[in-house]
C-alpha cells in the first residue's frame, strides 16, 4: 500500500480538520500520521498528514480545495526518497557525515552527485561511489563560474541542494533558479565574529556556547528561514582548536537533522521563518 504526504497551509477556521478527514474518508484513504499547528497571530493553519491507499491525486486535490478556504495551498506527494546534490569546497566534516549516514540508510535521499570548486574531497566521495565534479573558480568571474555550477546541477534535476560548507556566496540568480531548494549550514557566531577564523575571536572573548544554524538560502546572506539549530556548552579550558572541533560536531548534527526534516516534508516556510510538523 503506497503512502502519501499531504501538506495544507491555509487560513484557520472551524471545521478544517473535520472537512479534510471527511474528504479522505470518502476517498477510502487511511490517516497514518497527522500533525497540526495554528499561528494565532496571523490566523494561519498548517497540517501535515501521512495517508495510505489508492490515491487519485487530481480528484483528491480538487475535493480538498472545494472544502477549504480560498487561500489554501495544498501539496500531495508520494512518500519516497528525494534526489539531492551536495556542494562542497575543502572542509570534509559535514560532507563525510552525510555520506556515512547515506550509506547506512539513515537519509531518505538519493545523493546524485557532489559538486566542488576544489578537488580536495574527490577521493573521499569516490569511496562512496558517488559522481564528483570539480568546477574550479580560478581565473573566472563569479557569474561565469556559477553558471557552470547551475548547468551541472540541472543535469541531475535534484529536489534539494545541500551546501556542505560550500564557501562561496551565491548570487540572486542561483537562488532564483532553485527557490526553497537550497539548504546551508553555518556557525552561530555570526554576526559577532566574522572572518577566516571566528573560533580564535570567540576564544579571545571567552565565549561559553558554540552553535550552528541550518537554513534555507535566500538573497539575504545567512538570513533565510531557519530549519534547525543547536548549541554545545564550553568553558575556559577549551583552546580555540577545541572550540573548532566542538563547532564542527554541532554543524554535522544540525545539518543532518535539518536535511532529514526537508526529506520528510516536515517544513513549512512561513514568512521568513518555518513551521516544523
Amino acid at each position: 500500500m503506497k503512502e502519501y504526504i499531504l501538506l495544507i497551509n491555509t487560513s484557520d477556521s472551524k471545521g478544517l480538520v473535520y472537512n479534510v478527514s471527511k474528504v479522505l474518508f470518502a476517498n477510502n484513504l487511511n490517516i497514518e500520521q497527522n500533525a497540526e499547528f495554528v499561528d494565532v497571530e496571523t490566523n494561519k493553519f498548517f497540517m501535515r498528514t501521512v495517508i495510505s491507499g489508492n490515491v487519485n491525486a487530481k480528484i483528491l486535490l480538487k475535493e480538498l480545495i472545494e472544502v477549504l478556504p480560498k487561500d489554501t495551498q495544498v501539496k500531495l506527494r508520494e512518500k519516497s526518497k528525494k534526489d539531492i546534490v551536495i556542494l562542497v569546497t575543502k572542509e570534509s566534516h559535514v560532507l563525510g557525515d552525510l555520506l556515512i549516514r547515506y550509506i547506512d540508510g539513515e537519509l531518505q535521499a538519493n545523493i546524485k552527485a557532489v559538486i566542488a570548486n576544489h578537488d580536495y574531497l574527490e577521493d573521499l566521495v569516490q569511496k562512496f561511489g558517488i559522481p564528483f565534479h570539480c568546477i574550479s573558480a580560478e581565473g573566472m568571474e563569479r557569474e561565469a563560474h556559477e553558471d557552470l555550477v547551475i548547468d551541472k546541477i540541472k543535469e541531475y534535476e535534484p529536489e534539494l541542494i545541500v551546501l556542505a560548507k560550500y564557501m562561496r556566496i551565491l548570487t540572486s540568480k542561483f537562488v532564483q533558479e532553485f527557490p526553497q531548494q537550497v539548504l546551508n549550514i553555518h556557525h552561530s557566531f555570526l554576526p559577532a565574529f566574522i572572518g577566516a577564523n571566528p573560533y580564535k575571536q570567540a576564544h579571545q572573548r571567552g565565549v561559553k556556547i558554540i552553535g550552528a544554524t541550518a537554513h534555507y538560502v535566500t538573497d539575504d546572506l545567512d538570513e533565510g528561514p531557519i530549519i534547525a539549530q543547536d548549541v554545545v556548552r564550553i568553558d575556559h579550558t577549551f583552546s580555540w582548536q577545541d572550540m573548532r572541533r566542538a563547532g564542527r560536531n554541532v554543524e554535522k548534527v544540525v545539518l543532518s537533522n535539518a536535511l532529514q526534516l526537508l526529506l520528510e516534508d516536515k517544513v513549512f516556510v512561513f514568512g521568513n521563518k518555518t513551521v516544523i510538523l
